[in-house]
């Protein structure tokens, strides 16, 4: 016999709403890939994405570089009308184009480049800064046009040049017309060098390939940030072609810096001061 008789239904308890609960939380926090330690997401962007706990520079992408370097960031970009031609009709687990349309939508880029105009400190320059998140930000015919544009706006209104390299290097999908950008900007950099004007060519992670094979490394100054990957093949594919064990930090900034490849490696907090004053020793 029950003790008791329920009168009315049992009230049920709405079970919690696991959705709601990630949207609320998801992208609050994220882990550092080199202390390991999570930390607010808020706290890691006002200190220009670079981890509070032990400086590790997250990858950002080309329009966050502008706004960072720009007075106010505010700048005026260039040649954004420009798109590659897919000269080989390329194919490999999908059509060149059918790619380059993917990565244009999901970047809201035409291309792996965006080269802009505008006031650092108070003076005019030309910057292009390279998107990694455009096909590694590897080197097309449309990047090596625009950068030449670039440098052909920069003689023509004396203003310096400053190229902010994030790239895996040339574009496979382009072929030889990509490896011909090597040349074609080499040749474009030492007519800006004829017409006495200043190029600073900022390195970060990862600059690799033939980026790192051309106009990364002409700069009259080359400087890059703390623990960037660089040089022109990885570390993986040195090492088995060499068959030995690579240095510890080899290819990174201050490896780099050591050994006589980058005149310096400066912090992203301190990177806009820093080209500010090496703009004065240049130019005055």
């Amino acid at each position: 016999m029950a003790w008791f008789t329920r009168q009315k239904p049992p009230v049920e308890s709405a079970p919690p709403n696991d959705a709601e609960k990630n949207v609320r939380t998801e992208g609050l926090w994220q882990k550092c890939d080199a202390c390991g330690q999570i930390i607010w997401r808020k706290a890691v962007e006002e200190n220009l994405n670079v981890c509070p706990k032990c400086g590790n520079h997250f990858r950002i992408g080309a329009a966050e570089r502008l706004e960072y370097l720009f007075d106010a960031g505010v700048y005026i970009t260039h040649d954004d009308d420009l798109r590659s031609s897919d000269p080989l009709k390329f194919v490999d687990s999908k059509p060149y184009t059918q790619r380059l349309a993917d990565m244009q939508k999901a970047t809201q880029l035409p291309d792996a480049v965006i080269c802009a105009s505008g006031l650092l400190n108070g003076r005019r320059v030309q910057i292009c800064a390279l998107e990694l998140k455009f096909i590694g930000g590897s080197m097309g015919a449309v990047v090596g046009e625009k950068i030449t544009r670039a440098i052909e706006r920069s003689m023509r209104e004396g203003t310096p040049l400053i190229i902010v390299s994030a790239s895996g290097g040339a574009r496979m999908q382009e072929g030889a017309i990509s490896l011909m950008q090597l040349a074609k900007l080499s040749a474009a950099l030492m007519r800006l060098d004829e017409a006495h004007l200043p190029y600073i060519s900022v390195l970060t992670d990862p600059t690799t390939g033939g980026v790192t094979a051309s106009f990364a490394m002409l700069g009259d100054l080359n400087i890059a940030e703390p623990g960037a990957l660089i040089g022109f093949a990885g570390p993986r594919v040195i090492e088995q072609t060499i068959r030995q064990k690579l240095p510890d930090g080899f290819q990174r900034s201050e490896f780099l810096l050591e050994h006589g490849f980058l005149d310096a490696v400066v912090k992203r907090a301190d990177l806009k001061n820093y080209i500010s004053n090496a703009l004065n020793f240049f130019v005055g």
